[in-house]
């Protein structure tokens, strides 16, 4: 089995529910490298353990927008932060940041929930 780095160790994640670690979040998405969490207040990205980047939370006051790309078969979506540099990918790559976050297909209806309540909450 080739183990990639945005699929989900099927031993590991095998029944569980990401919202039940989140249960005051109005948001929960389970993407293929994290799960992204949207409060009131900040937002919690916590990775996979073969990620390359650490858990995150990020106050919604350093949010100044969101990128949202769905892909044809990945898609990605990218909280822009203070003092965090947004990286833009190339020609046959998506962005790549500890605010990037990876999906597929079925990920694109929660992934645009969770933009929608990320730039509600950042607009104030």
């Amino acid at each position: 089995m080739i183990d990639l780095p945005w699929s989900r160790d099927s031993d590991t994640d095998a029944g569980t529910d990401p919202s039940a670690d989140h249960p005051d979040a109005d948001v929960v998405c389970e993407f293929q490298d994290s799960t992204l969490a949207v409060y009131e207040d900040y937002i919690a990205i916590t990775r996979v353990d073969r990620s390359s980047f650490n858990n995150r939370e990020i106050p919604v006051e350093e949010i100044t927008g969101v990128n949202y790309d769905g892909g044809i078969t990945i898609g990605y979506i990218q909280i822009e932060q203070v003092d965090v540099p947004v990286d833009s990918g190339g020609l046959l790559s998506d962005p790549v940041n500890p605010n990037t976050l990876h999906f597929d297909r079925g990920g694109r209806a929660c992934a645009k929930k969770a933009r929608d309540a990320i730039l509600e909450r950042a607009r104030g």
